[in-house]
């Protein structure tokens, strides 16, 4: 097995713990849907970002509402570059997995879309 990154990104439509939750939860239930992660043994950590925008909860909140209880978790600010895309949520999990990097699925949603348009997801 080897550890390998799982990346994605979502926006929430406003600066509340509601908004942010579920914006990471929709994202995170994708990620792992898609990579057919099932066993949350197989994940090592999970580190979340949000835009300077985002401050009114910790995403990984809603990584222990769907049951993350014992991952480790890592909630950090995104640079504030000027002009680029508001209010998002951005995550890396690293994964033990047997998967190739190909085999991987990154996630973009919502307006998160255009940040990677090469990806499948984004279509």
């Amino acid at each position: 097995m080897r550890v390998r990154g799982v990346r994605g990104a979502t926006t929430a439509t406003a600066n509340t713990r509601e908004a942010v939750l579920e914006a990471t939860r929709e994202l995170l239930q994708e990620v792992l849907r898609t990579n057919a992660i099932t066993d949350f043994e197989d994940i090592a950590s999970i580190l979340f970002t949000t835009t300077p925008d985002l401050n009114a909860t910790f995403p990984a909140e809603a990584a222990r509402e769907i049951g993350l209880q014992l991952v480790p978790l890592l909630c950090a600010s995104e640079i504030a570059v000027p002009g680029r895309l508001p209010r998002c949520v951005r995550v890396l999990l690293h994964i033990n997995t047997t998967k190739s990097l190909k085999e991987i699925t990154h996630t973009y949603l919502r307006e998160a879309k255009s940040l990677r348009p090469d990806i499948h997801s984004a279509q």
